[in-house]
């Protein structure tokens, strides 16, 4: 005899399929919405607030490195990529033994566009020019590996440069292809001078005088000069400002901690730059000169009164045909072009042939130049140009101490 299933009460009111409860009333609402198309709660449009700051957010995301570095970046990843593609590679996900191979192939020259495999693109890499490509320096390579490590890192797939396929691939190549750095010629201040001399005395040549002397009085980067501003918040563009204090003013409201404020009036006042560099912010002090065609900040000051700069950018373009100052900010390019067109015009390093004498130089000749000129401390000198290390400072002094100590002598030869 089967034995029938004892009934379980049941507690409460009972389950109405025809009366749902007020919950599954608002979940079938929901799913109602759904199926006619109202937007949910994923796909809703981000409010303007939320749409602005993640706009602002991109913004900061750029400015963390500057300009010419995301410039370098970009062209080394563009050149990876294509050299994966001629290769028939893919760039995802990382592989450091392909990366190791692309080092190998930029030092040796370059690879066949023809090559298709692994195989075929390490022995491209052994012949020398197979591309059609020169080979690329040791400084150079290690630059293009930072590029393509940056953007494997924005792209949520790190690049472990620790992997014996690319370090012991990179210790090989400093080991066979390591040369010492090429480094810009400095120039001293008779040779400044010299190069001032050079300009024409119209509107251009004024504001070029005021680039070169303020570049080299300041140990100044070509980028923090053309990125100061005539004073604080005037551009969203600007690196820093400038701020200039006539002979005997008052400097104690500046807040110089090293300002003697009771021999204030003694002073022969100067400018003071706010720039922000590479380690940060600093302050950069430039004093008066002794004569006003050579003192940097009578020659800013020449500038900013004839050609009318007293807001936003301080160094700008100058129109050929009408000879109008712009509002725009100068390129740092025209630093570079600038001290390579005086030296040249000057006769510095006659001995060297007009194509050796553009290498030599360029905007970093300013800034050698006033390390390697300065006979003071270093550690005044490190302050000045913003280093973080004294190591770097001595990069930077060409030839300041050699032969000061002989230890050839000291040793008793």
């Amino acid at each position: 005899m089967q034995q029938e299933n004892p009934k379980i009460p049941m507690t409460g009111s009972p389950r109405n399929c025809d009366n749902p409860t007020p919950k599954e009333d608002e979940m079938a609402n929901t799913d109602d919405e759904l199926e006619d198309g109202g937007a949910s709660l994923i796909e809703r449009a981000p409010s303007p607030h939320l749409a602005a700051l993640s706009e602002k957010a991109r913004d900061y995301a750029r400015n963390a490195r500057s300009d010419n570095t995301r410039r370098a970046y970009d062209a080394d990843w563009r050149q990876f990529a294509a050299w994966l593609r001629r290769s028939g590679l893919d760039p995802l996900p990382t592989d450091p033994q392909t990366v190791g191979l692309y080092l190998a192939a930029c030092v040796e020259g370059g690879v066949s566009a023809g090559a298709r495999n692994i195989g075929e693109v390490s022995a491209g890499a052994r012949n020398i020019g197979a591309g059609g490509r020169a080979p690329v320096s040791v400084a150079t390579l290690e630059r293009r590996l930072a590029g393509i490590c940056w953007h494997y890192r924005q792209r949520g797939d790190p690049l472990d440069t620790s992997d014996r396929h690319i370090s012991t691939v990179l210790a090989g190549i400093r080991r066979a292809h390591g040369r010492p750095p090429l480094q810009k010629e400095a120039i001293f201040a008779d040779e400044l001078i010299a190069m001032l001399a050079t300009l024409d005395m119209d509107l251009r040549g004024i504001r070029d005088r005021a680039i070169l002397a303020i570049g080299f009085a300041g140990g100044l980067r070509r980028s923090e000069i053309v990125g100061l501003d005539c004073g604080p918040d005037q551009s969203e563009d600007g690196t820093g400002w400038v701020e200039i204090f006539p002979p005997g003013a008052d400097i104690s409201s500046a807040s110089r901690d090293s300002a003697d404020v009771s021999s204030a009036s003694n002073n022969d006042g100067g400018a003071v730059l706010q720039i922000l560099g590479k380690t940060g912010w600093r302050e950069v002090e430039i004093g008066r000169g002794s004569r006003p065609e050579t003192c940097p900040v009578a020659l800013l000051e020449t500038w900013m009164r004839l050609g009318r700069i007293s807001q936003g950018p301080l160094f700008r373009p100058i129109a050929r045909k009408n000879g109008g100052v712009s509002a725009n900010r100068l390129t740092d390019k025209h630093v570079a072009r600038l001290v390579q067109k005086t030296a040249l015009a000057a006769g510095i390093r006659g001995e060297l042939t007009e194509g050796e004498r553009r290498r030599a130089f360029g905007g970093h000749s300013l800034r050698a130049g006033l390390a390697s000129s300065a006979q003071i401390e270093e550690a005044h000198v490190q302050k000045h140009l913003g280093h973080a290390s004294a190591e770097m400072t001595r990069r930077y002094q060409r030839k300041r101490d050699r032969f000061r100590v002989n230890l050839t002598k000291a040793a008793g030869l």
